[in-house]
């Protein structure tokens, strides 16, 4: 098969019936080109890696700086700094969610079919398409991180590789729960409408762009119940390890997710995170076999 073929629906349609014992092998192979697929297709459209951008940059400069004028900085930590890992989590947030909108495109105009009708397993085709969605999300978020400079947060390797690990767990999580949406969307103003309808929500409960200590009883119970509060934490529990600052301005901007008055440990959110990701995955998986 030539290299190129890689890179179409019609490259799974294509593949050889399995023999015995190579059915990991095929499906593996599958995951491969469906990954390749939705990596090409993001590297190619430059329009969209410009103007993704354009929202994450403007709240954090412009929205940063407007509020900043307000917020008073203390301890040596600007509002900009704070809010940077909320940024992180948008941009991976809103990259990661309207990924999976290639699976509603492809059911328009019948590349899915193909997809389906391969000899291969369909959950090969739904952590192909996860693994796209993660890899174009978390490119954006590492371009993000490159900005931490012009806003107090120190060029640390620890740093940024923690804040990549945390990223990548919640991109994946967030394109599995896409590509659960999408598989029960046949067109893509239904797809947009939805994920617009959740998007929003899940962003601004997050505390991604104020603290969760001091909330009225109603809005700190939705931020604890919002899954983006246990991924913007632990990236801001990062970034506050490596910002000088008084430990009362640290208790309130990175007071954490807390139950009962217990604080929550990084641990625990990443692994409710990760418990998110399989689920989703699996709810995934599961709607893609009762696919025709």
């Amino acid at each position: 098969m030539a290299q190129g073929t890689l890179s179409t629906p019609s490259a799974l349609a294509r593949m050889p019936e399995r023999a015995p014992g190579s059915a990991l092998t095929a499906d593996l192979r599958a995951v491969r080109i469906v990954w390749r697929r939705e990596l090409l297709r993001f590297l190619r459209n430059r329009l969209r890696l410009i103007t993704s951008f354009v929202q994450p940059v403007l709240f954090l400069l412009v929205l940063g700086t407007g509020m900043a004028s307000l917020v008073a900085s203390s301890g040596g930590v600007n509002f900009k700094t704070f809010i940077f890992p909320g940024i992180l989590a948008m941009t991976v947030l809103f990259t990661a969610l309207f990924s999976a909108i290639s699976i509603v495109w492809d059911r328009e105009f019948g590349f899915l079919r193909e997809m389906l009708v391969a000899p291969v397993r369909r959950w090969a085709i739904v952590l192909g398409k996860c693994c796209g969605g993660t890899t174009t999300a978390v490119i954006q978020g590492a371009v993000m991180l490159l900005l931490a400079g012009l806003v107090g947060v120190p060029y640390a390797p620890f740093l940024f590789l923690t804040l990549l690990g945390e990223m990548i767990l919640l991109a994946f999580a967030l394109t599995a729960f896409g590509v659960l949406v999408a598989s029960r969307m046949s067109q893509i103003e239904s797809f947009q409408a939805v994920i617009q309808f959740l998007v929003m929500p899940m962003f601004f409960l997050s505390g991604a762009i104020f603290p969760p200590s001091g909330l009225p009883e109603w809005l700190a119970v939705l931020t604890k119940l919002d899954p983006l509060s246990y991924a913007v934490d632990p990236m801001r529990r990062a970034v506050f390890a490596h910002v000088h600052t008084s430990a009362a301005l640290a208790a309130r901007l990175n007071a954490g997710v807390t139950w009962a008055g217990w604080r929550v440990p990084v641990p625990l959110e990443l692994g409710l995170v990760a418990v998110g990701a399989i689920a989703v995955l699996v709810l995934a998986v599961w709607q893609f076999n009762k696919a025709e």
